[in-house]
């Protein structure tokens, strides 16, 4: 293990902490994952495949499953490197929390130099908590807090605060080692991407369906991403916004696919069949209709929207069920209970809020009526759809799809 000097504390004080005889690692603390039982190993295993994708940029890694835990070490670690592997972990589905730790020797000399490197010029009160997961270490939790508090206490002069305090060394004794760290990062919890199936998100330019895509991501669907632009009667920004949109989100999966439909003339034969007031939803069905084929092509189990109950007229309870006759296929629509301004808020903590804010041309608006009809009854659109042959359309724009794959962090792209 490399030897780290830690730095020298307040002038004039004690002589500098001998060097850490240990490596900087990521502690990774899951979530529902720890209670799959039977199933969890295979859990695990996946999230530590994604773990692996996900920082293959950064470093080639390590990841070791411990019982509750994962611990992420590379080669020739530096403290930059694993701030660096930590941030990017967060974005993993299936993890509670990223501590940027020290793995050090299960003796309690080793612990207590590590936890005095990371006290190293901080200011205020701080408790200590220690974990045994491994009870032959030879000090309890409670006589552990005590000597490597007290040696930071006559070291740095700093006072114990067991509730609230400003900083918390938390100590974590395993099978073959000790984890000590202070803080953490947050991550986004759920399952690992990729646990229950695969699914399709019809993917338009707004807020709503990145912040749908995001939450079945979280749930452990693997997702691709439908766009309809509006072309040939509207210019390629929509397709800009999608392509950015799924850029961004791609950070929580990797290897996302994104496939635009030109839609525009679609809509132009929906105008043209006398739908009326029911050219936009005879517009949505067809476009469940096209995704099915996409999503069965894909192998796919199911479409996702980002329709929120009563947000819009086509929202509407009677037009949602005239949505779901459209296909066989199942219809996720995990913002259905959520107003708008849940919705941006989720939207902005994802990082797709600005980008989806950014002016197009939406293909949903293009040639639609002045007023939406609010009660949609199936036999009507069902007699639109018989006029116009829409399952040969659906197979039609099903082949007519441009993949595109945005890479997360390509800028260039």
């Amino acid at each position: 293990m490399p030897q780290l000097e830690v730095a020298t504390v307040v002038a004039g004080g004690p002589a500098a902490v001998p060097p850490v005889d240990g490596e900087p690692c990521v502690l990774i603390k899951l979530g529902e994952v720890v209670l799959k039982g039977k199933n969890r190993e295979r859990f695990e295993r996946r999230l530590a495949d994604n773990l692996r994708d996900a920082v293959r940029p950064i470093a080639r890694v390590d990841v070791i499953r411990r019982h509750g835990v994962m611990v992420v070490r590379t080669k020739d670690a530096t403290v930059e490197k694993v701030d660096a592997l930590a941030e990017r972990i967060t974005d993993v589905m299936g993890i509670v929390w990223a501590h940027r730790a020290w793995r050090v020797g299960k003796d309690p000399e080793s612990v207590e130099r590590a936890a005095l490197e990371l006290m190293a010029g901080r200011e205020g009160t701080f408790a200590v908590r220690s974990r045994r997961r491994d009870k032959r270490f030879p000090l309890t939790s409670t006589e552990l807090d005590r000597k490597v508090g007290a040696a930071i206490g006559d070291r740095y002069g700093l006072k114990v605060r067991l509730k609230d305090p400003d900083h918390t060394v938390s100590i974590e004794i395993d099978r073959d080692e000790a984890f000590v760290f202070s803080g953490g990062l947050p991550g986004q919890g759920g399952l690992p991407v990729g646990m229950s199936g695969r699914g399709l998100v019809l993917m338009s330019g707004g807020i709503d369906s990145p912040v749908a895509a995001y939450r079945m991501m979280r749930r452990g669907l693997r997702v691709d991403y439908l766009h309809f632009s509006g072309m040939p009667f509207t210019g390629p920004e929509s397709i800009y916004k999608a392509y950015a949109l799924v850029r961004e989100l791609d950070r929580f999966q990797g290897g996302s696919r994104l496939f635009v439909v030109p839609f525009g003339k679609a809509q132009q034969q929906i105008k043209s069949s006398g739908a009326d007031r029911l050219a936009v939803i005879a517009q949505r069905r067809l476009m469940l209709r096209t995704g099915e084929v996409l999503a069965r092509r894909l192998g796919a189990g199911t479409l996702i929207t980002g329709d929120a109950l009563g947000q819009v007229s086509s929202q509407t309870l009677t037009n949602i069920t005239a949505l779901d006759d459209a296909v066989e296929m199942p219809i996720l629509r995990p913002l259905i209970g959520m107003d708008k301004s849940e919705i941006m808020d989720q939207a902005r903590r994802v990082r797709t809020l600005a980008i989806s804010e950014l002016p197009d041309e939406d293909c949903c608006t293009l040639l639609a009526p002045r007023r939406a009809e609010t009660r949609a009854r199936i036999d009507d659109l069902r007699q639109i759809e018989k006029r116009l042959d829409v399952g040969e359309l659906a197979d039609q724009l099903a082949e007519s799809v441009q993949e595109h794959r945005p890479v997360y962090g390509d800028a260039a792209a």
